[in-house]
């Protein structure tokens, strides 16, 4: 017997080994997938939306740096645009001066020139030209230039063809052999034109241009329709050499991004309106870009970052959370067992009474016959007492042992702590063990029947045959205790649908609709106090869900109350219900369907 204990501790043991090992595993999976899928519920959109406004910025920086350069180029043209027109009124006011004179004296070019270099150093001389192209009138440091014919210049004759009062020429060396540009204007004086010009140094013109830019790493440059540069920085290009830039434009503003001896280089270009001259404004993509990769940086590094913590939060939390779960389910399975042996035990002190009678009856049936063999080895009664007859009376003796021995192992076994061993069980034989031996002879003394409407070929269920059987002595025995007086116990079973239905109805004192929603609560009782613990319920509901059945009841007071106890053909394929072939039979229990385990 102790070797038998030991053995089943061993198993109970090694059972509950796996069944921890099996959670342990279950919830390692739980938390890879948990956490796996927090992450991509965080991260996903988080990378899609750092994705989404890492383009919109750029393309919006990208755009701010474009616009900056095309303002600057604007600022920068109209200031050029404003200094050759006021480089135009200086010379046109020389013709309203007091000392103007078609014939001009040297003293009177000197004036002139005086008061041109008053308004601007860029100017480096003066000529009067009359109708001819003869420079009758000249100041400046080139005297040769005195009575030079510039006839044939192209700035000469496009001012005379042209409608236009004025004209700028472009960068040219001319008689000096230096690089200058002319600005000329015309004045039709006694029905004659005659011309004042005066040229400009483009050193001084760039140093002027110098000085209206402002922005770190911006160059400017003037080039002309053929691409030659007319105004540049004398240290890195040279005048009349073509440009590398190709402007898009021919008239207005653009930005362009080029590429120049591997560099990139973002071009802002502005057209004159004084001259056909463009404005080229120009800044390395890495200055113009400059704010934005410092930016963009910062915003990888704090998305990073971000992303790092909620990645740290998720698995440190999911880890945390996934523990307690695992916990809470190791817990709430070893109460359940807990509960489910606590209930056997109370069912057994139920029945103790039962039981003691039935063991009484064998031991009275002993007492009597060991009682009678005495008699028979006494010579006082005269009885026989042959072998055959004494061998007779060992027999009932056996029988009455075998008797009580197979009643005490009964209780021995319904009190035992089993684990769920699901196999295939026929319900109707399942039934009728329940109801056999001391079970129906208890309810035959209290003058209640027992009526059996079972299906024949009902399939066979797979299930934990002892569980089950604690299921059936739980309602078999509210059945009894709810008739008072004499009554029927009816049990019926049947299929449908993929499900085995048990229904037990008895013709008791019924439930009132408030005790209905409370029956499955544990620890509640309609019964005396001291005959019943409300656990039976409640173990029994917990035993039909983990088997993937359901418990629906019906009860009318004063008439009686009918359980419908459903399960699946196949263990947890599906969920089962009352049967919709029967809808009076019982009424679908709210608490019994959705109370929790």
């Amino acid at each position: 017997m102790e070797a038998d204990a030991i053995s089943t501790t061993a198993l109970l043991s090694k059972t509950d080994s796996d069944t921890i090992s099996g959670t342990k595993d279950y919830f390692k999976k739980l938390e890879i997938r948990f956490k796996v899928s927090l992450l991509l519920v965080f991260l996903v959109p988080m990378a899609l939306l750092s994705l989404y406004f890492h383009f919109q910025f750029t393309y919006s920086l990208k755009e701010s740096a474009r616009l900056n350069l095309a303002a600057i180029s604007e600022s920068q043209r109209n200031t050029v645009d404003l200094f050759l027109q006021e480089r135009v009124v200086n010379i046109f006011t020389q013709f309203q001066s007091q000392a103007f004179n078609l014939k001009p004296t040297n003293q009177t070019m000197e004036s002139y020139l005086h008061n041109l270099r008053q308004v601007s150093d860029a100017f480096i001389d003066v000529g009067f030209l009359n109708s001819q192209g003869i420079q009758t009138g000249y100041a400046g440091p080139f005297p040769y230039l005195q009575n030079q014919n510039y006839a044939n210049e192209n700035w000469f004759s496009t001012l005379m063809q042209k409608d236009k009062n004025h004209y700028i020429s472009d960068i040219y060396p001319g008689f000096r052999k230096k690089p200058h540009f002319t600005i000329a204007v015309k004045q039709v004086l006694d029905g004659k034109p005659y011309v004042m010009r005066s040229t400009l140094d483009p050193d001084k013109f760039y140093m002027f241009l110098r000085t209206i830019n402002h922005a770190k790493g911006v160059q400017s440059a003037l080039i002309n329709q053929d691409l030659v540069y007319q105004i540049a920085d004398p240290d890195q290009k040279q005048l009349f050499k073509q440009s590398d830039l190709k402007p898009h434009l021919t008239t207005g503003t653009g930005v362009q991004e080029i590429k120049i001896d591997n560099d990139d280089i973002l071009v802002a270009v502005a057209w004159l309106k004084m001259t056909p001259w463009a404005l080229v404004v120009t800044e390395p993509l890495h200055v113009a870009h400059g704010k934005m990769y410092q930016a963009r940086r910062i915003m990888i590094v704090g998305i990073a970052l971000i992303a790092v913590v909620v990645v740290l939060v998720i698995w440190s939390t999911t880890g945390f959370l996934v523990n307690r779960a695992r916990s809470s389910a190791e817990n709430r399975d070893e109460l359940q067992v807990q509960l489910l042996h606590a209930a056997k035990l109370a069912s057994v002190g139920e029945l103790a009474t039962g039981i003691a009678h039935e063991i009484n009856n064998p031991l009275a049936i002993v007492l009597a016959t060991t009682g009678v063999i005495k008699d028979m080895l006494n010579p006082e009664f005269n009885m026989e007492a042959g072998p055959e007859d004494i061998l007779k009376e060992l027999e009932t003796v056996d029988a009455a042992v075998y008797r009580a021995r197979e009643i005490t192992r009964n209780l021995l076994d319904y009190g035992r702590k089993h684990q769920p061993r699901l196999l295939p069980c026929d319900i109707n034989q399942l039934l009728d063990e329940v109801l056999a031996g001391f079970k129906q002879r208890e309810l035959a003394v209290k003058n209640i029947n027992i009526s059996r409407r079972y299906d024949p070929g009902l399939p066979e269920v797979i299930v934990d045959r002892d569980q089950l059987r604690q299921v059936f002595l739980n309602f078999i025995n509210n059945a009894g205790d709810a008739i008072e007086g004499s009554g029927t116990i009816t049990i019926s079973t049947h299929s449908e649908a993929g499900c085995a239905y048990i229904t037990i109805t008895d013709t008791g004192h019924g439930m009132t609709p408030a005790d209905q929603e409370k029956i499955f609560d544990p620890f509640f009782t309609t019964k005396e106090v001291g005959k019943g613990t409300g656990l039976g319920l409640s173990v029994s509901l917990s035993i039909m869900k983990s088997m993937g059945g359901a418990i629906n009841v019906q009860s009318i007071p004063e008439v009686g109350s009918s359980f419908t106890i459903s399960l699946p053909l196949q263990p947890k394929e599906r969920k089962c219900h009352a049967p919709t072939s029967d809808p009076d039979n019982c009424r679908e229990g709210k608490d019994a369907v959705d109370s929790p385990d």
